[in-house]
C-alpha cells in the first residue's frame, strides 16, 4: 500500500520525532511504500496566501501553489499522521497543510453548494498524537483534533475506510513506562496496517 505519513513536530529530539521515525521504519518493513513528509524539513509554508484565498475555488488552478503536495496525497491509498496537540489544536503547519492543501477539487467538491467527498484514493487512516495534559482535560474542552480527525478527515476519505486515533495523553506526567507502552502501541497498529 502507498501510504502518506504527514509529520509535524520540530524538534528531531522529541517524543514525536521517534514515534515519526518508528512509524516509518514500521511501515516499510511491512512492504509498504511510504512517501515521509516531514512539514518542518520540508520547510512546508502554512500560510494561505491572500492570492491563494481569492483563487480558492478555482479548479483546477488553485492547485498550481501546492501541486507537488496535492499529487502525493492524491497517490496515497492510506494516510498516517504523527503531530503533537497544541493548546487543544494541531500544529500550525499541519494545520495550514490541511487550509492550504485539502483545496476544492483535492480532497471536495462543491455540487449545487454540497461538499461532495473526492479522497476515494485513501482507505485507511492513523492519527498519532501527544496531548501534554490529562484526556479529561482534552474532553473538558471537547478535544478538537480527535473530533476533526474522526468527523472531518473520515468524510474526505473513501466511505467506510478504516479511522484510528492513538493518543498519549499526559505527557507532562509521562514515565519511560508509559512512553514506551504507547510506543507498543503505535508499532502493533504500524504492523497491523
Amino acid at each position: 500500500m502507498r501510504i502518506l505519513v504527514l509529520y509535524a513536530h520540530p524538534v528531531e529530539t522529541s517524543f514525536n520525532a521517534a514515534l515519526h521515525t518508528m512509524i516509518v521504519e514500521r511501515l516499510k518493513a511491512k512492504g509498504h511504500e511510504v512517501d515521509d513528509c516531514d512539514l518542518y524539513a520540508e520547510d512546508f509554508d502554512p500560510r494561505l496566501t491572500r492570492a491563494e484565498r481569492m483563487a480558492y475555488h478555482d479548479v483546477p488552478d488553485n492547485i498550481e501553489p501546492v501541486r507537488s503536495y496535492v499529487e502525493r496525497l492524491r497517490k496515497a491509498e492510506g494516510l498516517v499522521l504523527c503531530f503533537p496537540v497544541w493548546n487543544y489544536g494541531y500544529p500550525a503547519i499541519l494545520k495550514g497543510f490541511f487550509d492550504r492543501v485539502f483545496l476544492p477539487g483535492v480532497s471536495f467538491r462543491l455540487i449545487e453548494g454540497k461538499v461532495k467527498p473526492t479522497l476515494d484514493n485513501i482507505r485507511k487512516v492513523v492519527a498519532v498524537t501527544s496531548y501534554g495534559g490529562s484526556r479529561l482535560r482534552a474532553f473538558l474542552v471537547g478535544d478538537p483534533p480527535r473530533k476533526l480527525i474522526h468527523r472531518l478527515l473520515r468524510a474526505s476519505v473513501k466511505r467506510g475506510a478504516s479511522v484510528s486515533y492513538l493518543a498519549n495523553y499526559s505527557m507532562n506526567l509521562s514515565t519511560p513506562q508509559s512512553r514506551d507502552r504507547f510506543m507498543a502501541k503505535v508499532a502493533h497498529k504500524m504492523d497491523t496496517f
